[in-house]
Formats: C-alpha cells, structure tokens, sequence
C-alpha cells in the first residue's frame, strides 16, 4: 500500500495520482494495519442514512442516503465541499444533531451490531466517549475555558471507567505525553487559554483517545494549524492508530491528507456520496467529474502564474427536492439523462464505485 507524508512534495503527489505512471514508494510512514479479510462484520456500518434540519425557512435535507462501512484497523475519508454533509453524517450516528431541529429521518448505524440511532439515551453515553470518540474541528472552542485541561481529560475516566481520581490523573498525564506533551503533571492543572492551537489540539486528541476507543471520528482535526503541526498531529494518530488498532473517520478538504491517512475515500457532495473506493483508485483515476473537479482546484497542480480553477456555480439549494444527480448544473458533462437517472453508486472498477451515469464514456 503506497502511504504518503501530507507535507512531503504534495504537487508531485497530485500529478502522479492523475498520470499513469506507477506511484512511487515513500519512506518514514507505516502503512495502517491490514484489514483482516475473514472479518465480515464491519466495525461500522452506515446504511442509507437521511439527517433533516427544521427551520423557519423550511426543511433542509442535508444528509441524503450516506452509506459507509469503517473496519477495525482501517481509515475512511470523507471529503467534499463546506456544507457537502460530512460532519452532520458523523454527528447523526453520534446523537449529537441540535434538537429539536435536527433529526435522523431514517437510515442505520450498525456499531459492533448495535443500531446507534435507535439506542436509548443511556445506552448510547456507554458507547459514545468510551468506544467511540470524536475529535472536534476547532480545539480553541471545543475545550471549556472555566475547567482546567486535567478536570476535562479524567471526565471519561470518571464516568466510563469508573477509575479513583488519582488513577485517572495518572492516566491523563500518560496520554498528554503519549500525544508529545512535555511537563504533563504541570499542564493538568493549567487553562485551555494557557496552550498554543496545537497543543489545544492534542489535548483533543488525548482526550478523545484517552479510553482506548474501537472508533475514532477525526472532524477536521489540521483546521487552522500550520504546516508543520498538521504533520506532527497527523503522525500522531496514525501512530496512535497502529498501537490500539481503532477504525478511524477523517474528515477533510485536504485531499493531500486524504492520499497520506486513508485506505478508503468517500467523495460527498449535497449529502450523498457521489463515488467511494481505494484512496489511490479514487484520486489516481476518478471516475466522477465532481471528484475531478475537486482535483483541479488544488492550487498545487496550477502553473505558475496561471489562473486558479474554481467549480463554476453553486451548491444547490438543500431545502429543494432534487431529482438526478445534484452536481449536474455545476457539471461540464452534463446531458438530459443527468436530470433524471437514479444516482445510486455502482461499480465501476475494482475497489471503486460511482454515482455518474456517463461513466464509461470517452472522456476528454
């Protein structure tokens, strides 16, 4: 399995995956763990999912019939544009949607065989924090500033384990030097406005890894960070990953992460998934233009001086019903049927699946 650093000559990286040529081998990253393949039951399986949001405007569909499967040892991205539905996917099979307005409409999320959405509130706090942890997309917001870093690393402990505070300070302490914290016994007992935004970070990420979880949702955990910590923080979890041998979710833009962190990509776009497969199936040879869309708008794979390319139009609007395939009007392939043809995914090649209905005609 070809692995790449995210910061390590992302042009190239790019360039090589839309070529034929073969894509090189790099040093210094371990691939992830293989997925074992007797395993048939997914750690996670999200089954025609549909989120609605209720507002004074209307409603908003915007989680239109995802389905994902995440394996233990294994890393799923999702990527597409801001609003394309990812993080409300994750947070519908976490019961973290605002309420009353939003809601599951319908769908499964089959964790280790248990139905998440249709978990009783008890049940779903045993699971959520405990066996599935979430990485939030902002550390400065996602920590509160009333409590010091240690009070807020033993919570799970506290209320999953059931561990003597003491024990649970030890292990807090542990896990901020697991994520290359130094002086851990000190900064316990310091405020999230006393840390730089990586540190904040990694404090999310001790806090989120701190019970061992079989599944990791990572939301945009490089937002906002430099060049240099997003490898840093990157490395960490895929090391992090090879020792406990959780299933992880990254959710990014960033398809330089995508190619570097993920076994598997989901490419979403108006709440659904427009094409999915192996990572270096998917961004070598995409098989959907939307994905290739995504591709050309990298600023890397532009020459220098040429003009940046943007996807002509907008989003469409998620409170009106939408029949065919919703990128149509953004689309320069578009054609009657596109309007009109159903938009499940099917497959294409091996490991690589789409949603375009003129898949397999000559492409320019």
């Amino acid at each position: 399995r070809r692995t790449l650093h995210p910061t390590t000559q992302p042009a190239q990286d790019m360039q090589d995956m839309q070529g034929q040529a073969p894509l090189p081998k790099r040093r210094g990253l371990a691939p992830n763990p293989p997925t074992s393949p007797t395993n048939l039951m997914p750690l996670l399986s999200i089954d025609n999912l549909h989120t609605v949001f209720e507002t004074s405007r209307g409603t908003v569909r915007a989680v239109n019939g995802v389905s994902l499967a995440v394996n233990k040892g294994e890393t799923i991205g999702i990527v597409g544009e801001s609003g394309s539905g990812k993080s409300v996917t994750c947070y519908s099979i976490m019961g973290l949607l605002p309420k009353p307005a939003g809601r599951v409409e319908q769908g499964r999320a089959l964790f280790d065989g248990v139905d998440l959405l249709q978990c009783g509130r008890k049940e779903l706090q045993k699971i959520r924090g405990r066996r599935i942890a979430m990485i939030f997309q902002d550390p400065m917001t996602s920590l509160n500033p009333y409590l010091r870093v240690g009070e807020q690393l033993i919570e799970p402990l506290l209320i999953h384990e059931g561990v003597s505070r003491k024990e649970a300070a030890m292990r807090a302490a542990e896990a901020l030097r697991d994520t290359g914290i130094q002086d851990a016994e000190r900064r316990l007992r310091q405020y999230p406005h006393e840390f730089s935004g990586g540190m904040r970070q990694r404090v999310m990420i001790a806090m989120a890894l701190i019970t061992k979880p079989d599944l990791l949702i990572a939301d945009e955990p490089t937002t906002a960070l430099d060049v240099t910590v997003q490898a840093q923080i990157l490395e960490l979890i895929r090391s992090l990953q090879a020792t406990h041998g959780m299933g992880v979710i990254f959710i990014t833009h960033d398809l330089g992460i995508i190619s570097g962190m993920c076994d598997h990509v989901a490419v979403m776009y108006a709440g659904r998934v427009l094409e999915t497969g192996e990572t270096t199936a998917v961004l070598k040879t995409p098989r959907h233009p939307y994905t290739r869309a995504l591709q050309k708008s990298l600023p890397m794979l532009q020459g220098r001086g040429a003009e940046l390319y943007t996807i002509p139009g907008n989003p469409p609007d998620m409170m009106q019903e939408i029949s065919g395939c919703p990128f149509a009007p953004r689309c320069d392939r578009v054609n009657a049927e596109c309007g009109t043809a159903d938009m499940a995914l099917r497959e294409v090649a091996t490991e690589q699946d789409t949603a375009c209905v003129r898949e397999g005609e000559e492409l320019e």
